[in-house]
């Protein structure tokens, strides 16, 4: 009986010890996170184009689907409120881009 239990406390530790060692072993996972400098400042250039991008157009689809001319209301009759409500829409963009780069 005594040899039973050693031989079973022996097994239930080598579940608990062993994996932590095993899982030491393998390479880490490849991911798009930036290894050098160069790729950090690389990676932030195409995601501040994209961003950009995606602003200028999240703007355009927005001036589309509401009544009248947007940017002719803010630019040539210098509309404070439609202003306002077009810096809501590009940051209200902008803040979605960024928490999707980061993931």
């Amino acid at each position: 009986m005594k040899t039973k239990l050693h031989s079973l406390l022996l097994f239930s530790s080598t579940l608990f010890i062993a994996p932590p060692l095993f899982a030491a072993d393998t390479a880490p996972a490849a991911t798009w996170h930036a290894q050098s400098l160069g790729m950090a400042v690389g990676y932030m250039l195409i995601f501040a184009a994209i961003g950009v991008a995606a602003a200028i157009i999240s703007f355009k689809v927005f001036d589309k689907c509401t009544p009248g001319d947007l940017q002719k209301e803010i630019v040539e009759n210098k509309n404070v409120a439609a202003a306002i409500v077009a810096a809501a829409v590009i940051l209200g963009v902008c803040l979605i881009i960024a928490a999707a780069m980061v993931g």
